[in-house]
C-alpha cells in the first residue's frame, strides 16, 4: 500500500513495483527521453522521465525510501523530499503500478466498468471496412507455432537463408530488364495474374504470422491474429501486444522485420525454378513477374515511413518513439531557427535528422524508380 497522504514513513517502507508490470527502454520523444510503463491489467501506458525510471527500478521489496533516497542523490546529486516522494508515490499508486496499491485510477476504473459492460459486444463491422478474429487465444496460436518452426530461428537455419534472399536479389537487380518484362506480360494474362495475386496474399498471412512467431520468441505477446478488410482489399494481421516492451532493440527489429524476411523466403523456390528448370515462355513470364512484384512487396515494407515495417525498426536504431512526428518538429524549429531547438539534446537531433535525410533519400529512390519504370515501359 502507498503511505498515507501526510507522511512517507522512510523507516519502514519499501515499494515494490508489480511483478507483471512492463517497463520499455529508453526512448527519445521529442526533446525528452523517457521510459514507457503499461499495466497489464488496466491496459493502460504512461510515460515516465528518466529520473522516475531511475527509481522505479530499485522498487523491488528490498529497499526502504532512506535507501532509495540514497542511490538517487548519488546518481543526481539532490535528494528527494516527502512532497517528492508523495508525488511519485501517490502516482505509482493510483495508477496501479504497486504491490497491493489500487488496481486502477478512478477515472480509469470508471473508464474500465464502461467498457466491461460492452466488452463482449463484437466490433462493429461493416460490408466495406472492419476486422474478424480468426482465432480465440492469439498468444496460444503463436505460441504453437513457436514450437513448430521456431527452430528455422536459430543462426544454422536462418544464416543461409538470408544469404541465399540476398542472392536472389542480387540477380534480381542484375536482371531486373526480365523482371520487368514478365510483370508486363502478367498484367495480360488474367488467370496466371490470379494465381500470382493469390500467391502474394498467401505471402502476406505468412508475413503477419512471421511477425508473431518472432516476437513469440522474445518473450512477446500475440492479442490478436485476424482478417482486415478495406474493400477491395482483405488482408490479415497479428496485434503484437508488448512490441516497444520486448527486452532488447534487437529483439525489436527483429520482430519488424520478420515479415519482410518471410515474404522473399516465399519467394525462394520460384526464383529457383525460374532459373534452373525449363519452362514455357508464359510460365517464365509469371515467375518472373511473381519475383519482381514479391520483392517490391517485401521492401515496400521496410520504408521507413509510418505504419510501415520500416518505420519501425527506423525507429528502434534511433532509440525514438513518436520518430515521424519528433523529427519533423525538430526540423520545424531548426529550420525556423527557434530557440526551442537547442534544448535538443545530440543525440535527439542526430536521430531526427539523421530520419529527415533518410526518409528524404529513400523517396526520391522511390520516384526515380518509378520514373526509371515508365520509361522502360514506354520504350518497349
Amino acid at each position: 500500500m502507498t503511505a498515507p497522504a501526510d507522511r512517507v514513513p522512510t523507516d519502514r517502507y519499501r515499494p515494490t513495483l508489480r511483478p507483471d508490470v512492463l517497463v520499455s527502454d529508453e526512448f527519445l520523444l521529442g526533446a525528452r527521453s523517457v521510459h514507457l510503463v503499461k499495466n497489464p491489467r488496466s491496459g493502460k501506458s504512461y510515460e515516465v522521465g528518466v529520473k522516475e525510471h531511475f527509481l522505479m527500478a530499485r522498487m523491488d521489496g528490498t529497499r526502504g525510501l532512506d535507501e532509495l533516497g540514497a542511490e538517487y542523490a548519488a546518481e543526481y546529486g539532490k535528494r528527494l523530499g516527502d512532497a517528492n516522494w508523495q508525488r511519485l508515490l501517490g502516482m505509482l499508486g493510483v495508477r496501479g503500478l504497486l504491490e497491493g496499491g489500487p488496481a486502477a485510477p478512478p477515472a480509469e476504473t470508471a473508464e474500465t466498468a464502461e467498457t466491461a459492460a460492452t466488452a463482449d459486444e463484437p466490433p462493429k463491422r461493416t460490408l466495406l471496412r472492419g476486422t474478424l478474429p480468426l482465432v480465440a487465444d492469439a498468444d496460444a496460436t503463436a505460441d504453437r507455432l513457436h514450437r513448430a518452426f521456431g527452430f528455422l530461428l536459430a543462426a544454422p537455419f536462418m544464416v543461409p537463408l538470408l544469404l541465399l534472399i540476398t542472392a536472389m536479389e542480387v540477380v534480381a537487380v542484375a536482371r531486373l530488364g526480365e523482371l520487368v518484362d514478365g510483370a508486363s506480360a502478367l498484367f495480360t494474362n488474367p488467370v496466371l495474374l490470379a494465381g500470382v495475386a493469390a500467391l502474394l496474399w498467401f505471402s502476406t498471412a505468412l508475413h503477419e504470422l512471421a511477425h508473431g512467431v518472432v516476437a513469440r520468441r522474445y518473450g512477446g505477446q500475440v492479442a490478436e491474429i485476424g482478417l482486415r478488410w478495406r474493400l477491395p482489399v482483405v488482408i490479415m494481421y497479428c496485434t503484437v501486444d508488448n512490441y516497444l516492451y520486448l527486452r532488447t532493440r534487437w529483439h525489436r527489429i527483429a520482430t519488424a522485420v520478420a515479415g519482410a524476411v518471410m515474404n522473399l523466403v516465399v519467394l525462394l523456390p520460384f526464383c529457383a525454378v525460374w532459373l534452373f528448370v525449363p519452362v514455357d515462355d508464359a510460365t517464365g513470364e509469371a515467375l518472373a513477374g511473381l519475383l519482381l512484384l514479391g520483392s517490391v512487396q517485401a521492401l515496400a515494407m521496410l520504408v521507413p515511413f509510418p505504419p510501415l515495417d520500416g518505420y519501425k525498426i527506423a525507429a528502434q536504431l534511433c532509440g525514438a518513439t513518436g520518430l515521424a512526428a519528433s523529427s519533423r518538429e525538430y526540423v520545424r524549429l531548426a529550420v525556423r531557427r527557434d530557440p526551442a531547438a537547442k534544448a535538443y539534446p545530440r543525440r535527439a537531433r542526430t536521430a531526427y535528422l539523421g530520419y529527415t535525410a533518410g526518409s528524404l533519400l529513400v523517396f526520391a529512390g522511390i520516384v526515380a524508380a518509378v520514373v526509371a519504370l515508365v520509361v522502360h515501359l514506354v520504350a518497349t
